[in-house]
């Protein structure tokens, strides 16, 4: 059952952005910081990427993991309406395969950067990322690659005997 009115839920769902949101905001503010200029969301490519880097003919997207169906522990999904939810993951992911694929065939490589890297308990180191990201866009034999949260050691809370 849903703990929230309608209207509640409504204004949640209006409060939701496709652009500028806070992780590509978070990559576009870090690879600035190192110099590295770009374009937002080009109308030219297939799917308007999150950020375009003309020079060195690449593009980032920014996945959030529940919307792009990622599996990871930030894509629970709700409880109700299962099936419409479901559905229009399982869409979102067809589009995205559909996307890349137009994006690959025009001579741009991709670069996929899922929510959990930035945030959650996988996320990763900041200058981590961010080093990753740019190792990506610099080196041009990298045609596609994700950067996804790191699975962190379990660590045994036993005491050891002195």
């Amino acid at each position: 059952m849903d703990v929230l009115t309608g209207p509640q839920r409504r204004l949640n769902m209006r409060r939701i952005r496709g652009k500028n949101t806070k992780p590509e905001m978070f990559i576009r503010r870090g690879l600035h910081a190192r110099g590295m200029r770009f374009r937002l969301h080009a109308a030219d490519l297939p799917g308007r990427p999150d950020i375009v880097f003309p020079k060195y003919r690449a593009v980032v997207l920014v996945h959030g993991c529940f919307w792009h169906g990622h599996g990871c522990h930030l894509s629970k999904l709700p409880q109700t309406r299962r099936i419409f939810w479901s559905t229009k993951i399982r869409n979102t992911s067809l589009r995205d395969l559909r996307t890349l694929n137009a994006i690959r065939s025009k001579g741009w490589r991709a670069l996929i950067v899922w929510e959990c890297a930035l945030r959650g308990r996988t996320r990763m180191n900041v200058q981590t990322l961010l080093d990753r990201s740019e190792a990506f866009l610099k080196n041009e034999n990298l045609l596609t690659m994700q950067i996804k949260g790191e699975r962190k050691p379990i660590h045994s809370k036993r005491k050891t005997a002195q």
